[in-house]
């Protein structure tokens, strides 16, 4: 089952010659997820070839304009393309009246129905849930309310081995049992193991993601044995005391996180543009955790592959 993230947007504050501002879109079957939305969003979303009707939820971390920017301008033009299907835009209850004020200032008529969920910054709490997906936020620490997420697959069931099925001619009315992980037994009184009729179900996926934050061991609680974690990495090292005068991370600092939370997989972004190149971001992450990587906009990351 699909389950890929695609980063639209890697910067931090300003737009720059190689990097948009952050945002980005977790994709599953049926939907795509959008992930903040900073300025030009809609225009990597049309770069990236992804439907703009597929996406139905759009979470934002918190209210720094590198964060939410794009987000009048996608409404705006879902309102041109036709829109019908209803949007739900989690977020901190402050953005509805910012939204609704631009709205009508623009005298734009919705042709669809806008959904508002204000977030919690103070624990976390499961946000949207589905019978495939279960979405939660959690705090992080910042010079704002601002909030992270958490997306977790449910869990699927065993699959039927049909050779084995038709093997033992099981009726349909015993399969949902089989999948349930018991075992079935023939009319003639033979017990055959559900082990032998069914191959075992996918590891459940999971993806966090942490906008901007300063370090804080209670992340790695959150985002504890994720599949893949984005975690802000504004600075480097060297710049460690400005990282805690604006409630910004390092490279070190997220490695730490991921380290601390047992996560599979690390990407770092939202890099300060006084920077000419990542390398020592990347390198120092490294010596902490060996599995981090640096996303560039419109990177695609197959998650649990």
């Amino acid at each position: 089952m699909l389950f890929e993230l695609t980063i639209l947007g890697s910067s931090s504050a300003t737009p720059t010659s190689q990097r948009y501002p952050t945002a980005q879109a977790l994709h599953v079957p049926g939907r795509s997820f959008l992930i903040d939305c900073g300025e030009g969003t809609q225009h990597q979303i049309r770069k990236n070839k992804i439907n703009f009707s597929r996406i139905s939820h759009i979470f934002i971390s918190h209210l720094h304009g590198d964060h939410f920017f794009g987000l009048i301008g996608l409404i705006a033009s879902l309102v041109l393309l036709g829109r019908k299907n209803d949007l739900h835009i989690y977020a901190h209850s402050e953005l509805q009246r910012y939204t609704k004020f631009q709205l009508d200032f623009l005298e734009m008529n919705l042709g669809f129905k806008l959904f508002f969920h204000p977030l919690n910054f103070k624990k976390p709490q499961v946000i949207f849930e589905d019978h495939k997906l279960s979405v939660s936020s959690f705090p992080l620490t910042h010079r704002i309310p601002c909030c992270g997420f958490r997306f977790d697959e449910k869990p699927a069931q065993p699959n039927l081995i049909k050779a084995q099925i038709k093997k033992y001619q099981i009726p349909i009315a015993d399969m949902k049992h089989i999948k349930a992980g018991e075992d079935f037994t023939t009319p003639g009184g033979e017990i055959i193991p559900n082990n032998l009729l069914v191959t075992p179900a996918r590891h459940p996926r999971s993806y966090a993601y942490c906008s901007d934050t300063a370090y804080s061991e209670k992340i790695a609680e959150a985002v504890k044995n994720v599949d893949l974690l984005y975690h802000e990495a504004t600075f480097a090292e060297a710049d460690l005391k400005t990282a805690a005068e604006t409630f910004h991370s390092t490279g070190m600092q997220a490695a730490q996180t991921a380290k601390m939370a047992n996560a599979k997989k690390l990407l770092i972004g939202h890099f300060s543009g006084r920077y000419k190149t990542t390398d020592d971001i990347l390198s120092e992450a490294r010596s902490v955790f060996p599995e981090t990587y640096v996303v560039t906009d419109n990177d695609v990351y197959d998650i649990g592959a």
